[in-house]
């Protein structure tokens, strides 16, 4: 199996200098620290208290079941969900299929339906969403652990309604939850109506979920190897498990980002993938580093309002829109690129403009290659500035790969936590905006 890779070597005082640089001195530095990291997470994860670090061993075997079940019944797969119901499988879908997935026919989709995120509820978008669909040939999946979430219930709500005045007494046939095992309205309202539900194991947040029933399975639907996936998870676990700072993955990466918030003032860690594939891996990303660490209190109880601001990017699209302020604004930033080595397609350039001296320079190359030497050219641009930047290395944006980042970025967060003194796996500000919404309801 192909690794990712990490090469920080722009991120490094012999680079960039030691005001915006780290040194390896300073990255040892953390071991004694990292070390007790990693006894307290590893104690957490034997009593059971962290399963987001099993999920690469679970039995996948009924989701595998039940795509296959519903793959010729129906032409349109919906969830409903937001944030880390969301996003994780929005990751997937533009990461292991086709850009275009949606707008192939069913033959060479594989017979899989196609696959719509609702992750909003805007009034306009989602009753356009609605009216372009067949609501016969459309499963819907309702995605929330909590089973009280505002704007997944109440698009369940629209939903349900439509397909009661469409199927009466069968509409619970175009259903299927995914939610707590016990707790929570919607685990009460799915076994009260008899709807087909998958399970968010006990203890795995949202943001952390993206390796359970609510990326799986409509991953699975649309026709990813979900095994693939997470073969390649559990191969990073396996990095994963050493203590050491330089050899694990997870724990170097969140380290080069926590010293340069902390040590030189790189508050924004901005994420560009140099691959389409990847951009939506830089968003479920965001909401992971955001909501997992921007926090007010220490686990001890005092005001440290910590966390790096998460950005994403899109080379080499953001070339012409974000890199000016990367490479001469403020010295605030911390640069990851994502890069992929072998692309699944490759485009040449034709010679139509040979003999123009302006143009001639791309006859006979390729889109490979030039996306690839314009990460480099950016690259170059920003370690010329002393600006910190890091890149890790795909060899190919497969289901092995996608597997190995998402889990490694998702060990990184925890460890991340540690490093702050923070619990990442809470979501206290998020909460306050959600009742504020309940009672305000309530009382209009």
């Amino acid at each position: 199996m192909s690794e990712i890779t990490i090469n920080y070597a722009n991120m490094l005082s012999d680079k960039i200098g030691k005001e915006h640089g780290l040194t390896l001195d300073e990255l040892k530095s953390l071991q004694p620290l990292a070390g007790k990291i990693h006894d307290l997470l590893k104690v957490k994860r034997e009593k059971g208290e962290l399963p987001f670090f099993d999920l690469p061993y679970q039995d996948i075997t009924e989701i595998l079941n039940y795509a296959g079940h519903v793959k010729d019944r129906f032409d349109n797969f919906v969830v409903l969900g937001i944030g880390g119901s969301a996003l994780g499988t929005i990751a997937l879908q533009t990461a292991l299929n086709n850009s275009q997935y949606n707008l192939l026919s069913k033959s060479e989709r594989k017979g899989c339906p196609r696959i719509f995120v609702a992750d909003n509820i805007d009034p306009v978008q989602f009753a356009e969403m609605l009216s372009a669909l067949d609501m016969d040939k459309t499963l819907f999946n309702v995605v929330t652990k909590s089973g009280s979430t505002a704007e997944t219930m109440s698009q369940f709500m629209i939903v349900m309604d439509r397909l009661k005045k469409l199927k009466e007494d069968r509409w619970n046939e175009n259903i299927v939850v995914t939610t707590d095992r016990t707790k929570g309205i919607l685990r009460k309202i799915a076994d009260e109506m008899g709807l087909k539900s998958f399970i968010v194991p006990d203890g795995v947040g949202g943001r952390f979920s993206v390796f359970t029933p609510v990326g799986l399975l409509p991953a699975a639907v649309a026709g990813i190897d979900i095994k693939g996936l997470l073969k390649g998870a559990a191969s990073m676990d396996e990095r994963c498990r050493k203590d050491s700072i330089l050899d694990n993955p997870a724990y170097l990466y969140a380290s080069l980002l926590y010293l340069s918030d902390t040590k030189k003032g790189k508050k924004i860690a901005v994420m560009i993938p140099y691959s389409y594939a990847l951009k939506d891996i830089s968003d479920w990303f965001r909401q992971l580093w955001a909501e997992s660490l921007g926090k007010k209190y220490s686990l001890d109880g005092k005001i440290v309002n910590v966390g790096q601001t998460p950005v994403k990017s899109l080379g080499v699209t953001d070339q012409h829109s974000q890199i000016q302020l990367y490479v001469e604004g403020p010295f605030d930033k911390a640069v990851t690129f994502l890069k992929v080595e072998e692309f699944k397609s490759k485009v040449d350039i034709p010679t139509a403009f040979q003999d123009k001296k302006e143009l001639s320079y791309l006859c006979g190359r390729s889109f490979n290659e030039l996306i690839n030497i314009e990460m480099e050219g950016t690259e170059y641009a920003l370690t010329k500035n002393n600006r910190p930047n890091c890149t890790i290395v795909f060899p190919e944006a497969s289901p092995s790969a996608i597997g190995q980042i998402m889990y490694m970025l998702e060990v990184s967060t925890a460890f991340a936590g540690g490093l702050y003194n923070i619990d990442p796996f809470d979501q206290p500000g998020v909460e306050e905006g959600k009742k504020y919404t309940v009672e305000a309801l309530k009382k209009s």
